[in-house]
C-alpha cells in the first residue's frame, strides 16, 4: 500500500510523506496522545462509572419517549379508523379487532423469529441472573431491537390486550447496561468483573422503572425489593443517580415537545390537601388492603395454574412451540371481541386508554352521588373532561360496571399473560387495584353521603383516594413489594394519603406473602428456572437443621497422587463442572478446586501414551496448564440450614463443598438446599 504524500509549505515542490509532514510536531502529537490517555483514565477509572450510568439513563429516556411517541400515533390512527369507517357494525367490529390482532401477531412473529428471549416480561429471568445463574445470550444486545419493536406493537394494540411496559423496559435497560459494561471492560483491557457488572445491572433495573413512570424513588426501591435478595449500600447511590438522570430526561423531553409546560407528574390529581381523609377512614383503608390481599392470592394462584396448564396441555403447548403467532392471534381476537364498545365493552369502559383508565379512577367526585341526580349520556367519543361517563350505564349503574370490569378483567389479564409477546404486567394489575379501591370508595360515599363525622366536623369521602390505595395495595401484593406506595405518590404528585395508602399496602402484603409466591417467583417456578426459595415464617426452625442432614455425600475427589489414566476415567464418567482436589487418597484433605474444562485441556495437551516406567500423576500437570483455585468458602457439617441459605443468597453461590476437620465429606448445591427447605416448610407425613 502506497504512503500518502503531500507538499511542505514553502518547499520547492519535492513531495514528502504524511509521516514526514507530521513529524516536525512532536510536542502536538505528544499532547494529543497524553490528552486521550488522560481522558481514558478519567472516564474508565476504577469505581468511577458515573458517566456510564448517566449515559444509560439518558439513552433509556430517549427510547422510552420515542416509543411513547410512536405508540400515540398508532393508537390515534386506530381511533380515527374506528370513528370514520361508518355506522356498519360489521365494519366497526373488524376495525376494532383486526387492528390489534395484526399488531400482536406481528409482535409475536417478529420478536420470536429474531430471538426466543424477547417474549414476556423479562424480570423473572433477570432475577435468576442476579442470583448468580448464567443464562446464555439473554442480555445480548442483539435482543434489544427485537424487544423494542415487539413491545411497541404490543402497546400500540391499546387497551384491548391491556398489557404494560415496565417489565420489558427493565429488561431493555439491563441489556444496555450489560453492553456498556462490556465496552468499559474492553476499553481498559481488564478481566471481567462480575461484581462490577452486577452493580450496573441493579442500577439498570431502577432506570427501567424510572424512565417509564418518571419515578426515581420507586424505581430504586423496586430494584431492591424485586431484583435483589441482598442489596449493597454502595449500589444505592449509583442507582439513584442513574434513575434520576433517566426520569429527569424523560420528563424534560415532554417539555421540549410542548406536551407539558414544566416537569410534572404523569397522573395529575387534586385531592383535598387540608383534610384528605377522616381518622375513622383508616379502618376502611386497612379493610381495602385486606380485600386486595385476598384477591391477589386468588389472582396469583389462578394465573400460575393456568400458565402451567397452557405450557403442559398437549394442544396449546404444541401450538406455542410451532406457531406462536397463531396462538397470539386467537387470544387477541377473543380479548378484542369482548372489549368491542357497542357490545360487552360498553360495560367495561373499553374505549379508554390505560392512562385514561387511571385518570378517571383517580377522580375526586363520587360518580354514584352525581348519577343519582342526573343521567349523563353516553357520548359518541370519550369526553376528556368527563371520563367517568364511560363507566356509567343507566341500567347497570356505576357499581355494576365497576364490578363487571373486575370480574372480566380478572380472567382476561390471566389469559393475556400467556401470549408470547414482549409485554409488562404491572400496569394492568395497578389499574385493576384502582378499580377495586374505586368500588369500595363509591360504596362508602353512598353509605355516608355527607361524609364521616369526626371531631364535630364532616368531610365528604374521596373515592379517588381509595382508588389510589387500591392500586398500590393490589399491585404491591401481587409483586410482594412495598415500593408501590411510593410509586403511587410519584405518579400523582400528591402525598396527602401517605399513611392510609401505606397501611393498605402493608395489610395486602401481609396476606399475600403468607399465602402465595409473588407474580415473578411464580413465573420462575412455572418456567422451571433455577430458583432458591426464601425461608419464611418464624415457626420454621431452620437453625436446628444442619448441613450434615441434607448434604450430598456422592462427591468425586481427585487426589494429587492420582494417575493420569485414572483421572481420564473420572473425567469421562462424570459431568460435574469442578472437582475438589485433595492432598492424597488417604487423607482426603481439601486443598483446592480444579475446573473440568481446564483439566480436559491439560489432559489433551499431554502425550496420548505414557511409558510404564514413567507414570505421570495429576500433580505433574497442575503446575502448568491446569491451575488450582483456592477454596475460599466451605461449609461445616454443623452449619445450620439458615446460615447456609443466607451464605448462598449473599454471595450468589451455586454450590459449596463440605469439610470436616479439613477432609472433604460432601457438597451442597441449590438442589439440596431446595429439598431441605421444602422438608422444613412442608414436612413429609410420617409413615
Amino acid at each position: 500500500m502506497e504512503e500518502l504524500v503531500g507538499l511542505r509549505e514553502g518547499s520547492s515542490g519535492n513531495p514528502v510523506t504524511l509521516r514526514e509532514l507530521w513529524s516536525p510536531c512532536p510536542r502536538i502529537r505528544r499532547g494529543i496522545r497524553d490528552g486521550l490517555e488522560w481522558l481514558k483514565q478519567k472516564l474508565f477509572r476504577e469505581g468511577e462509572d458515573w458517566h456510564l450510568l448517566m449515559t444509560l439513563g439518558v439513552l433509556m429516556a430517549l427510547v422510552s419517549y420515542a416509543m411513547n411517541f410512536v405508540i400515540g400515533r398508532v393508537v390515534r390512527a386506530h381511533k380515527w379508523l374506528y370513528r370514520e369507517i361508518g355506522d356498519s357494525h360489521l365494519l366497526r367490529y373488524l376495525s376494532w379487532t383486526v387492528y390489534p390482532v395484526a399488531l400482536v401477531s406481528f409482535s409475536s412473529g417478529f420478536s420470536q423469529s429474531i430471538t426466543p428471549f424477547s417474549g414476556g416480561s423479562g424480570i423473572p429471568e433477570l432475577k435468576t441472573i442476579l442470583s448468580g445463574v448464567i443464562l446464555e445470550d439473554y442480555l445480548d444486545i442483539k435482543n434489544f431491537g427485537a424487544k423494542v419493536v415487539g413491545l411497541t406493537c404490543t402497546l400500540a394494540s391499546g387497551s384491548t390486550v391491556f398489557l404494560g411496559k415496565v417489565g420489558p423496559f427493565v429488561h431493555l435497560s439491563v441489556m444496555i447496561a450489560a453492553y456498556l459494561s462490556r465496552v468499559r471492560t474492553k476499553a481498559v483491557r481488564e478481566s471481567e468483573n462480575r461484581s462490577k457488572q452486577k452493580e450496573m445491572l441493579v442500577a439498570a433495573a431502577a432506570v427501567g422503572v424510572a424512565t417509564v413512570f418518571a419515578a426515581p424513588f420507586s424505581g430504586v426501591l423496586f430494584s431492591i425489593e424485586v431484583m435483589s435478595s441482598h442489596y449493597t449500600v454502595w449500589d444505592y447511590w449509583w442507582s439513584f443517580f442513574a434513575a434520576t438522570c433517566g426520569a429527569f430526561m424523560f420528563r424534560l423531553l415532554a417539555v421540549f415537545n410542548s406536551e407539558q409546560e414544566t416537569i410534572t407528574s404523569l397522573f395529575k390529581t387534586s385531592f383535598r390537601v387540608d383534610v384528605p381523609f377522616d381518622l375513622p377512614e383508616i379502618f376502611f383503608f386497612v379493610v381495602l388492603g385486606a380485600i386486595c390481599g385476598i384477591l391477589s392470592c386468588a389472582y396469583l394462584f389462578c394465573q400460575r395454574t393456568f400458565l402451567h396448564f397452557i405450557r403442559t396441555n398437549r394442544f396449546t403447548s404444541k401450538l406455542l412451540a410451532t406457531s406462536k403467532p397463531v396462538y397470539s392471534t386467537l387470544v387477541t381476537l377473543v380479548l378484542a371481541s369482548i372489549t368491542y364498545p357497542p357490545g360487552v365493552g360498553r360495560f367495561m369502559a373499553s374505549r379508554l386508554s390505560m392512562k385514561e383508565h387511571l385518570d378517571s379512577l383517580f377522580d375526586n367526585n363520587s360518580w354514584a352521588l352525581i348519577s343519582w341526580n342526573s343521567t349523563p349520556p353516553w357520548p359518541a367519543e370519550p369526553d376528556s373532561q368527563n371520563l367517568w361517563f364511560e363507566w356509567y350505564h343507566p341500567q347497570f349503574t356505576i357499581f355494576g360496571t365497576l364490578a363487571f370490569f373486575l370480574v372480566m378483567k380478572f380472567w382476561m389479564l390471566i389469559l393475556a399473560t400467556t401470549i408470547p409477546i414482549p409485554a409488562g404486567y404491572f400496569m394492568p394489575i395497578f389499574i385493576f387495584g384502582a378499580a377495586i379501591g374505586r368500588l369500595l370508595g363509591e360504596a362508602l360515599s353512598v353509605a355516608f353521603p355527607k361524609g364521616i363525622l369526626a371531631g364535630g366536623v364532616t368531610y365528604p369521602i374521596i373515592p379517588g383516594g381509595y382508588a389510589l390505595a387500591g392500586a398500590a395495595a393490589f399491585s404491591g401484593a401481587v409483586t410482594h413489594t412495598i415500593s408501590t406506595a411510593i410509586l403511587a405518590f410519584e405518579l400523582t404528585g400528591q402525598i396527602v394519603h401517605a399513611l392510609p395508602v401505606l397501611m393498605a399496602v402493608l395489610a395486602a402484603n401481609a396476606i399475600a406473602q403468607s399465602c402465595q409466591p409473588s407474580f415473578y417467583d411464580g413465573t420462575i417456578i412455572v418456567k422451571k428456572l433455577p430458583y432458591l426459595p426464601w425461608i419464611r415464617g418464624r415457626s420454621i426452625n431452620s437453625h436446628c437443621v444442619t448441613v450434615e442432614h441434607f448434604m450430598s455425600c456422592a462427591i468425586t475427589t481427585l487426589a494429587k497422587d492420582t494417575l493420569l489414566e485414572e483421572v481420564v476415567k473420572v473425567v469421562t464418567s462424570t459431568e460435574v463442572a469442578k472437582y475438589p482436589l485433595v492432598e492424597s487418597k488417604e487423607s482426603q484433605i481439601l486443598v483446592g478446586i480444579v475446573r473440568r474444562d481446564q483439566l480436559v485441556q491439560a489432559l489433551q495437551a499431554e502425550p496420548p501414551s505414557w511409558a510404564p516406567e514413567r507414570q505421570q500423576c495429576l500433580q505433574d500437570i497442575l503446575a502448568g496448564a491446569c491451575p488450582v483455585e483456592p477454596v475460599t468458602l466451605q461449609l461445616s457439617p454443623e452449619t445450620s440450614l439458615h446460615q447456609a441459605h443466607s451464605l448462598f443468597q449473599l454471595m450468589n453461590l451455586q454450590s459449596l463443598f463440605v469439610t470436616s476437620q479439613g477432609r472433604a465429606v460432601g457438597f451442597v448445591s441449590w438442589v439440596e438446599l431446595k429439598k431441605a427447605i421444602s422438608n422444613v416448610t412442608n414436612p413429609p407425613a410420617p409413615k
